[in-house]
């Protein structure tokens, strides 16, 4: 039903099963926005909870520069066909 996140959460475990030392997740939404993404509450959490226990959570509290250019791109595309 929810194959991208289901597929997300078998990765997570997998590495946790496996003794992989690291993982990097980068995202530009904060925990509470990720329901965003992952539709269901029950996995969404699951998800965050696998990523949450045990690890280090860095928050650069910056904008994301490919965010912003992508922003700006399709503000410029709709200014064109205006």
């Amino acid at each position: 039903m929810f194959p991208q996140a289901n597929a997300t959460f078998r990765a997570l475990v997998g590495t946790a099963n496996c003794g992989t030392r690291a993982v990097a997740i980068a995202s530009n939404e904060s925990f509470g926005g990720w329901t965003k993404t992952f539709t269901n509450p029950r996995l969404c959490a699951a998800i965050v909870d696998r990523l949450a226990f045990g690890g280090n959570i860095i928050e650069t509290g910056t904008d994301s520069y490919r965010l912003a250019v992508t922003r700006a791109r399709a503000e410029a595309a709709a200014a064109v066909t205006s």
